[in-house]
């Protein structure tokens, strides 16, 4: 069942949108120095092509800047410019045809600060992400909570929603993030309830690994689940960024929020599995990356070790197997189509894949 979402204000970010209910789009950031053009240029194309929706990098001088041109002459993907301390980066950012600009209200400066940035943004019709950060709060709302608790960090945010609202400016995406899942949640739910701008979610510092996927998954699939969030991204310790787009997807596809999904559920086996199910369903996910749906098409491939909840599972699936002694049964929405030996089955299982999405989608898969 999908969740309700809330629908939101709807912001145009270069040829893409945010909020109104459209698909949520996933982000990512570049970790690359941006004034170096060819290594920066390269990761854009990387993200891009593993299905990321918006690219940020951070803007930090005018170098960096004098890059933004090129990128966009070299690139389709809406980019951001996450700027810092000097707000007329963000200006000039601006001139230099950024797609969106990310600023930070615990350290641009002052009000005519943001009012510079504010008017630069909207004659250049260049929308503005508000981010805030437990580690960047402004002095004075730290000393009324006492830390960075979410009622804290939820007044950060509607003070710059309403400073830039006092500008005449409301392209606005608002992002609160925390390294505490728990407090992550609580922020957002807090400001789903008091602005209907756009969302974008992610826990900050998560961390490497499985630890880090795991806090992402937790704090961005709860508000997911929420009908909360417009656009997403995990924020992992990587050497290998296109695992922040890979772990997006699967928390958009585990909460039936994503349109064009492929989606292997496999049992977790017991001493009744017969067959080597973690071996078939590792292959499975691998061949199946290279699948790509047609708009609003999905897919579920069940792979079961045994018949106790094989068949069942399989009723729900578009495709799946249930395992046997050195054999499994082929079903195909709830129908046993067949009975295959256990080294024929990932085979098997491929090939009746591609004849059933045959026409829906653009790569075949590799044998």
């Amino acid at each position: 069942m999908k969740p309700e979402r809330k629908i939101t204000k709807k912001i145009t970010v270069g040829n893409t949108v945010i909020g109104g209910g459209e698909r949520i789009k996933i982000q990512s950031m570049t970790n690359t120095d941006t004034a170096d053009f060819e290594a920066t240029l390269a990761q854009i194309h990387m993200l891009e092509k593993e299905g990321c929706d918006i690219v940020r990098f951070t803007v930090p001088d005018r170098e960096s800047v004098r890059n933004i041109a090129r990128f966009k002459a070299n690139c389709r993907i809406p980019l951001v410019a996450d700027i810092h301390f000097d707000y007329r980066l963000a200006i000039e950012a601006c001139e230099a045809g950024i797609d969106k600009i990310r600023i930070n209200p615990g350290n641009i400066g002052g009000k005519e600060n943001v009012r510079a940035v504010a008017k630069a943004c909207r004659e250049k019709k260049v929308p503005i992400r508000i981010g805030v950060n437990s580690g960047s709060l402004e002095r004075e709302v730290l000393a009324r909570y006492g830390g960075p608790t979410p009622e804290a960090l939820c007044e950060s945010a509607l003070r710059e929603i309403k400073m830039l609202e006092e500008f005449d400016f409301q392209d606005i995406v608002v992002s609160v993030k925390s390294s505490s899942v728990p407090g992550m949640i609580r922020t957002n739910r807090l400001l789903s309830e008091r602005t209907s701008y756009p969302l974008h979610l992610g826990v900050t510092e998560a961390g490497t690994g499985l630890s880090g996927l795991v806090k992402s998954s937790v704090g961005i699939g709860s508000l997911l689940c929420d009908g909360i969030g417009d656009t997403i991204r995990v924020s992992l310790t990587t050497a290998d960024l296109a695992e922040e787009v890979r772990a997006a997807k699967r928390i958009l596809s585990a909460c039936q929020l994503s349109e064009e999904s492929i989606n292997v559920v496999s049992c977790p086996t017991c001493g009744r599995t017969k067959i080597d199910i973690v071996s078939i369903a590792n292959e499975l996910e691998t061949r199946l990356a290279a699948l790509k749906l047609k708009p609003k098409r999905s897919l579920k491939v069940a792979v079961m070790g045994c018949v106790v909840n094989g068949p069942g599972e399989a009723r729900e699936a578009d495709i799946g197997i249930a395992g046997g002694k050195g054999e499994a049964l082929l079903f195909q929405k709830g129908q046993i189509i067949g009975k295959i030996p256990e080294d024929q089955i990932l085979p098997t299982l491929l090939a009746e894949i591609e004849r059933i999405v045959k026409g829906t989608y653009d790569d075949g898969i590799e044998s």
